[in-house]
């Protein structure tokens, strides 16, 4: 099995894969065009740690790639399903924050991966992703299901998403609207936030 039982193992097993792609990636033409990011919600469901860069390391634009690891919990569908329906986003969000750990029934690791195109101008900080991908889960769980409940070890998402990475390295700032299919085909409304490091 790729997962044990013990969590922190996980946790540093996936962290290493995941410096092990920084590494390869490295070049030794130096180009701003690699970010490494945490992101809250989106793809890695509640959280998660990325790294993302172009296919060609001499570009900061164009087409790439993303792979992370995160962290998710399931059993608050309902919530989710009642926000839906009663349009009040507000008191959804206020109320899951005070009960999130009262109808969390389990957690699991997250490893999102996808690809990716950016489009910009190269000497602007400012740009556009578009992309689409995978998240698989450490188990078997139930996520994002309206219509009938149905187990899975991964969603698929779209992105599309606003980034700020200046020329020269440093902040840099990613957000947007992130849909997700579920485990059960259902599309569901999803947005993500990330703060990383540009290099």
């Amino acid at each position: 099995m790729l997962f044990n039982k013990e969590p922190m193992k996980n946790l540093i097993f996936l962290v290493a894969i995941l410096f092990s792609c920084c590494s390869l990636n490295a070049q030794n033409e130096h180009v701003v065009g690699k970010i490494f990011y945490g992101e809250f919600f989106g793809p890695g469901v509640t959280m998660s740690v990325n790294f993302d860069a172009r296919f060609n390391a001499g570009e900061r634009l164009g087409l790439g790639y993303r792979i992370g690891v995160g962290y998710g919990f399931e059993g608050i569908d309902d919530k989710f399903i009642e926000a839906l329906k009663e349009f009040d986003i507000v008191e959804f969000h206020t109320e899951f924050l005070i009960n999130v750990h009262k109808g969390v029934q389990s957690t699991f690791y997250t490893v999102p991966i996808g690809l990716n195109y950016v489009i910009g101008k190269p000497q602007r900080a400012s740009c556009f992703e578009i992309g689409a991908g995978a998240t698989f889960f450490s188990k078997k769980v139930t996520m994002y299901t309206l219509q009938y409940e149905k187990a899975g070890y991964a969603i698929g998402y779209l992105s599309f998403m606003y980034r700020f990475m200046p020329i020269n390295g440093g902040f840099s700032f990613r957000a947007g609207i992130t849909p997700i299919i579920g485990t059960a085909g259902d599309l569901f409304p999803m947005f993500a936030i990330g703060l990383g490091y540009s290099f």
